[in-house]
């Protein structure tokens, strides 16, 4: 159930530049704006699609959502809280309730590491919990997202990719979060694979009371999870609404140009 009381995430004017080139070189140094004036707001309970184009800024904007890059400009608040310049100690308590999923699983998975140690990592460093409840989490973690309870001993290279990004999962929503961020969480799978792990996304969200961000440039699967969308081009926002109305009726160009694009099936 969404909860419009108050906004569970909200971004006023962000951005993010990043300074490329060198002193030394025949242009020298320059700065690129890959996020740029960028104000959102995020709902309790919702699914907030954000679409564009690779290279429009949608991860660097994910990025900067759950504080893994440091914020240019404007402001960042989660539950009505700035934490647009919080250190990384006053952060911490925040990674429990604030998580990412990313596109390819294996960057984020230890491949010398027994995939039920790399889910136990959080409940380790975060939790207060004792082993035997540790292991318990672990299977509970597991046969929510799909995999059976022999798989903890195996390591990320024995798994499919869509079982990796079912681990990635497991190890986002081991802290009971609040809010997922879901970087191209399917765009690597197989469609059959996408349509899995996009159920499993929306039974999660249902038994957890989740509230997603979802990135993606498949606008066909965002259409599917969102409630709302945002569109994302150069770096900025250009469009937000309903997710139907959106697609019904997209009033900037760029939209327009995204949502013609889509493969129509008779």
């Amino acid at each position: 159930m969404i909860d419009k009381n108050r906004p569970i995430l909200e971004t006023r004017s962000l951005g993010k530049r990043f300074s490329i080139g060198s002193r030394f070189s025949a242009e020298g140094k320059r700065t690129v704006h890959a996020v740029d004036n960028v104000s959102l707001t995020v709902w309790r309970g919702e699914t907030v699609g954000l679409v564009g184009e690779s290279g429009c800024g949608k991860s660097t904007l994910a990025r900067c959502l759950v504080r893994l890059y440091d914020i240019s400009d404007g402001e960042l608040l989660f539950e009505g809280n700035d934490i647009t310049s919080k250190s990384l100690s006053e952060l911490r308590p925040l990674r429990r309730r604030l998580q990412m999923v990313f596109q390819d699983p294996s960057a984020s998975l230890n491949p010398r590491r027994r995939v039920g140690d790399l889910v136990a990592e959080p409940l380790r460093i975060h939790g207060r919990l004792s082993s035997s409840e540790i292991t318990k989490r672990v299977a509970e973690l597991f046969d929510l997202v799909g995999l059976l309870p022999d798989h903890v001993m195996r390591f990320p290279h024995e798994f499919s990719g869509g079982q990796r990004q079912r681990v990635g999962i497991a190890r986002a929503i081991a802290l009971n979060p609040d809010l997922v961020v879901l970087d191209e969480p399917v765009s690597a799978l197989d469609v059959s694979v996408q349509a899995q792990i996009v159920n499993l996304l929306a039974d999660l969200q249902e038994k957890l009371n989740l509230t997603y961000i979802f990135i993606a440039h498949d606008l066909s699967v965002v259409r599917q999870v969102s409630t709302r969308i945002a569109v994302m081009y150069l770096g900025s926002i250009v469009e937000e609404g309903p997710a139907e109305d959106v697609f019904a009726a997209p009033a900037h160009p760029y939209s327009q140009a995204l949502i013609s694009a889509v493969p129509v099936v008779e």
